[in-house]
């Protein structure tokens, strides 16, 4: 009888970490540090975010936005990553004219990451024009720091890997990226997000 009310214990534990939702991340905005429920943050009609970050490139700036409800555990660790500075200085190492630009290894080389994996958030958006997805190798569940932009419609990519963003100012720039370019900084632009992200569309 014990064995059995001990199993019903952990069972209810799993399920409740299981339905546990929430991917709150913290971020900074201006000088006040804050929490903030990546799924709560406030979206247009379209499903992305109104924070946006910004890429600058020696080409120009790129501005991009979060599906934060399609991909919600991306998405925070791609702010993490931003907030600490991770990306700033690293090489576009891959550039396919009318296919793709990637970015997002300290090595350079392709084969390089945060050393955080994470699991995969395939969703239903499709690949159009400065769609961002994350790199992943075989493993569905492979991705870590590198992504890539999409330079015209890949609809062969849709389902296949985590979108997590999109392009909104700067499309015009991403043609202009070549294999080296260096990504001068990535910054977060959180004007938009209340202290306690409850509001949404």
């Amino acid at each position: 009888m014990q064995t059995i009310k001990l199993f019903s214990f952990i069972f209810f534990i799993l399920l409740v970490g299981c339905n546990r939702t929430g991917h709150k991340v913290e971020l900074v905005a201006g000088d006040s540090g804050k929490e903030i429920d990546i799924e709560k943050l406030k979206t247009d009609i379209g499903g992305l975010s109104t924070a946006s970050a910004t890429m600058k490139t020696v080409h120009g700036d790129i501005v991009f936005r979060f599906y934060t409800k399609a991909a919600p555990r991306t998405s925070a660790r791609v702010m993490q990553l931003i907030q600490s500075k991770f990306f700033d200085g690293l090489v576009i190492h891959r550039a396919i004219p009318n296919f793709i630009i990637q970015t997002g290894d300290p090595t350079g080389s392709g084969t390089g990451g945060s050393g955080t994996k994470l699991k995969a958030e395939f969703n239903e958006l499709q690949h159009i024009k400065g769609t961002m997805g994350m790199a992943r190798g075989i493993d569905k569940d492979s991705a870590d720091s590198q992504f890539y932009i999409s330079l015209t419609t890949l609809s062969h990519l849709d389902g296949k890997n985590t979108v997590f963003g999109q392009v909104v100012d700067g499309l015009d720039i991403l043609p202009k990226l070549s294999k080296g370019d260096r990504i001068i900084t990535i910054t977060l632009n959180l004007k938009d997000v209340n202290a306690s992200g409850a509001d949404q569309h």
